[in-house]
């Protein structure tokens, strides 16, 4: 078994050189938001810091000529797929546009006869719906897929990851968009390990991640630090190490996200790309300089692990009243760039966490030393509110861990909370924030559910125990079908409150069981089954709606909307204007730049914008197989000529060819030709 291993850009992995094959014995495509999200995150986090970033291993089984089996890594070459791909759709320069579109697919030759070929094929089932609208360039297609027109989970993956890296690179300029794809091609680094044998790659698989036990960061400093200390102490400190840390055990992610805060806390720099490097050079070297590794131990690391715990279990600490409220809250959110903040502040509100003693989580031990709680809640509720508002407006890891290094340096220095930079929300964030909350939510399931947590707690006027499942579940099926009460709305009415926060409840009630459910009394029997539902006042407030209707909708939507308003003081701008009653179209603030979103297009929207007229005929043409399908643009959709209407082109499409090969873009103006992808991109880029 010869075995090969080399270190290369995707630059030189997404090339001739390699025809990446995913074996039918494989699991599908799982990667889902979270995973998609950090993974873009983590490129432009090193794309700041300007090294190269390490992506993993690539284990490879050599087929015949350039031509490889995908043992490890399918995962992120799929995933890497679709950024290069949101990537050329987002990109007006024509040689760039070649050049992603290179990434994907092999140019072909027809002078030579050579056909092109996709850089990766995909499992059997996936590979058709992979080429077309990804490798392919169809992502206005996609984007106007709903679940039920895939046909497995990796699609509907597929689908939902594309329309996030959409999301997450349409908020760049044209600039950083192009640094980003430039730094992603270059300097983001696979190794590639290769054999000429199945088995032999499974071995190597094994041995590369399942066999030992690889050193924490942990471990690292702990050598590092305990070889400054005396001898004669060297053995005491080595185990009070370990006691310290004993809370993490044994998990790197948990120990890894630790030292990053404490590097940010300690440096004030926002970034550590190289923590062991890093930590070690900013923060370690400077006590080994002084002779004071001791100092490290007792002054640094204990006081602020035991605040991370406590942060980690509030109700279970001696903190009392708004601040463990509080704390309860900001574990809600999704991003954890809110820590070295909260952090700081619990450790300069406790004063002798230093003490090894000192019990925080019950009565035994030396009594903790609070002082100043109230500075302690005033802190953690400014926290909330910019927390809140960066994530409702999109901001990157850099540019939250960047206001937290603001507002900890000014802490620091015992600035009133007012005059704090880090926690300040100027206008235009609020106003963009506003804009984000009263349209359609293209945030994830864990931010949607904490809106609606912190509007229920409003309304209630104190925090709520959550219960250990809760979920953000759409009153209005995201799928109506033809025998749903719901099918007599216009077609664009259900479209525009799918994904708004009006149409969203807290409930126990799993997506999956409410999922085929299309009344409303089935919808709200089964949300309101659970008395621990019921504890959330927006949800009970269904056992007195008498039926569910747009006006319903509307008068749900005004209040959560206030109700969250309210909780990040985001209402009023600095000119008292209500933000609530200002037209959408008209909240952007001065520097608020309007980026696309991946948001399904409605024909209504193309009609309103004038890209589209009422009465205008779309046709389908099949003509190897003499086939041809009209359908008439309505106000609210398209209508076939048995006067179904529908608000999808692609529900039309499968309605008049019985599912198969149906599509946004089969339909075509039939006065001009332009296809209907490209009306919708027209519209995706102007509103």
């Amino acid at each position: 078994m010869s075995i090969d291993a080399s270190e290369k850009p995707l630059s030189k992995v997404f090339t001739s050189d390699y025809r990446f094959v995913i074996p039918t014995f494989q699991r599908a495509y799982q990667w889902r938001r979270p995973q998609m999200t950090q993974l873009i995150d983590d490129v432009i986090d090193a794309c700041v810091a300007h090294g190269p970033y390490f992506l993993g291993s690539l284990i490879l089984v050599r087929e015949d000529g350039n031509l490889y089996q995908v043992i490890d890594g399918q995962q992120r070459l799929v995933s890497l797929s679709i950024v290069f791909a949101v990537l050329r759709e987002l990109e007006e320069d024509p040689q760039l546009r070649a050049s992603l579109d290179g990434l994907l697919v092999e140019a072909g030759d027809k002078l030579r006869g050579i056909a092109s070929e996709p850089r990766l094929a995909l499992r059997d089932r996936d590979e058709g719906f992979f080429r077309e609208y990804v490798q392919s360039g169809d992502l206005e297609a996609l984007f106007d897929l709903r679940e039920q027109d895939c046909d497995t989970q990796a699609q509907r993956n597929i689908m939902d990851n594309a329309r996030c890296a959409y999301n997450e690179l349409a908020k760049m300029s044209d600039e950083e968009r192009r640094q980003f794809a430039g730094y992603l091609v270059n300097d983001v680094m696979f190794v590639i390990v290769t054999t000429d044998d199945l088995s032999g790659a499974y071995r190597i698989f094994d041995v590369m991640n399942m066999r030992g036990m690889p050193l924490t960061a942990s471990d690292v400093f702990k050598a590092k630090v305990v070889s400054h200390i005396s001898p004669a102490a060297r053995d005491a400190y080595a185990r009070y190490w370990d006691d310290i840390m004993e809370p993490f055990g044994d998990d790197t992610v948990r120990i890894e996200s630790f030292f990053r805060d404490l590097h940010l806390i300690l440096t004030g720099k926002p970034m550590c790309e190289q923590l062991l490097a890093d930590f070690a050079d900013d923060v370690l070297v400077d006590y080994f300089d002084k002779d004071a590794a001791i100092d490290f131990i007792d002054e640094v690391l204990r006081p602020y692990v035991t605040a991370w715990q406590i942060l980690e279990r509030p109700t279970d600490s001696v903190l009392r009243g708004g601040a463990v409220d509080l704390l309860v809250g900001l574990a809600d959110y999704p991003t954890v760039d809110w820590k070295p903040v909260a952090m700081w502040a619990v450790v300069h509100s406790i004063g002798n966490l230093d003490d090894p003693d000192v019990n925080v989580f019950g009565d035994d031990g030396v009594a903790a030393q609070l002082h100043d709680l109230t500075r302690l809640a005033e802190i953690l509720r400014a926290l909330d509110r910019v927390t809140g508002v960066d994530a409702l407006n999109g901001e990157g890891t850099v540019e939250r861990r960047t206001r937290a290094c603001s507002a900890i340096r000014e802490l620091a220095k015992g600035a009133p909370i007012q005059r704090i930079g880090g926690f300040v929300v100027t206008g235009d964030q609020q106003r963009a924030a506003m804009l984000h909350l009263r349209g359609e939510l293209t945030i994830d399931d864990a931010m949607k559910r904490l809106l609606l947590v912190r509007a229920n707690e409003q309304l209630a006027g104190r925090r709520i125990t959550r219960p250990r499942s809760l979920n953000a579940i759409r009153l209005l099926p995201e799928h109506v079908s033809a025998q749903s009460e719901f099918a007599t709305w216009p077609a664009d009415q259900c479209d525009y409150w799918v994904d708004r926060i009006g149409n969203y409840v807290l409930s126990q009630a799993s997506e999956k069981s409410v999922h085929e459910l299309q009344t409303f009394d089935d919808r709200r029997g089964r949300l309101l089954q659970s008395s621990a539902s019921r504890r959330f006042p927006l949800t009970d407030e269904l056992s007195k709606l008498a039926a569910l209707t747009p006006e319903a909708l509307a008068a749900r939507q005004e209040e959560t909307v206030r109700l969250i308003a309210k909780e990040w003081d985001l209402r009023y701008d600095e000119q008292h204007q209500d933000l609530t009653a200002v037209e959408e179209s008209k909240l952007g603030g001065s520097d608020h730049r309007v980026r696309p979103t991946a948001k399904r297009v409605t024909v209504a929207e193309a009609v309103r914008a004038g890209l589209l007229a009422v009465g205008e005929t779309l046709v389908w043409e099949r003509p190897r197989k003499h086939e041809r399908w009209e359908v008439t643009v309505t106000a609210d959709g398209l209508k076939l000529s048995d006067g179904r209407e529908f608000s999808s082109p692609t529900a039309a499409a499968k309605a008049v060819n019985g599912g198969s090969n149906a599509s946004l873009s089969v339909w075509k103006r039939e006065s001009t030709g332009q296809s209907l992808s490209d009306v919708w991109k027209s519209y995706r880029k102007r509103h």
